[in-house]
Parts: structure tokens; C-alpha cells; sequence
């Protein structure tokens, strides 16, 4: 039995000080499909029709845990890819993050990253 009669894919969402550098970020530097709806916020078009929304928020506070995760095939190429477009990852040393900022301890490969507005996202292998 269905409780909720959903009209759509059900969507997340997350704030950002300052839409145009998301917009910048998410789709010229990341290379992801953005569009702005016709409340004048983000989405952001991914894999399988889900879709992100990316609002203004005044006072915004950056989200310290990972908001968004990119699943990919390799990891290193991945990441090369991203320093090469000017993307800095986190250094977690009590975690033991290599140089490149790649947790390689257990689990999948991933490394963190922030969007211009703070926002911690996150590569991952697999």
C-alpha cells in the first residue's frame, strides 16, 4: 500500500550563498546538466532522472558532512581530472588520506571536496 501518491522521482536539495558560482561549479566545472526552474533555483540533472535542487539561502551555513557523492569507475583519473580543473581536495590526516586527498583504508576509495559555498561533496570508487 502506497501513503503518499508522489507526482514525481522524489528529489534532495541543498543551500548555497551565491547561485551563480553553483552554477558555474556544478556545470562547468563538474560538467553536469544545470538548469534553473521556474522558481529561479538550481537542479541538477543526474544519472537515472534524479534531480538536485540547489536554492539561495541567506546566512547560509556550509553542510559539514557529505552531501552529494559521484560514483565512479577510477578514482585516480577521477581525481587528476578534478585537480586539473582547479579542485582542492580535503586533507583528513587522522584518517590517513593520501596526497591527493584519497581515503584508501577500508571501504571504497573516496575523497572530499567543497563547492564554493562549503558544501562537502565526495568522489567514490565503485
Amino acid at each position: 500500500m502506497t501513503i503518499l501518491e508522489l507526482t514525481r522521482q522524489p528529489f534532495s536539495g541543498f543551500s548555497v550563498d551565491d547561485l551563480q558560482a553553483a552554477r558555474a561549479f556544478y556545470g562547468e566545472t563538474l560538467g553536469l546538466t544545470v538548469t534553473e526552474n521556474e522558481m529561479g533555483m538550481l537542479e541538477l540533472h543526474l544519472a537515472a532522472g534524479a534531480i538536485v535542487l540547489i536554492y539561495p539561502r541567506p546566512g547560509h551555513v556550509p553542510a559539514r558532512y557529505t552531501i552529494l557523492n559521484f560514483p565512479v569507475a577510477d578514482m585516480d583519473s577521477a581525481v587528476d581530472t578534478l585537480i586539473a580543473k582547479g579542485i582542492v581536495f580535503e586533507q583528513y590526516p587522522d584518517m590517513g588520506t593520501d596526497e591527493k586527498g584519497i581515503f584508501r583504508h577500508g571501504g571504497p576509495l573516496i575523497a572530499w571536496f567543497t563547492d564554493p559555498a562549503g558544501n562537502v561533496l565526495s568522489v567514490l570508487q565503485g
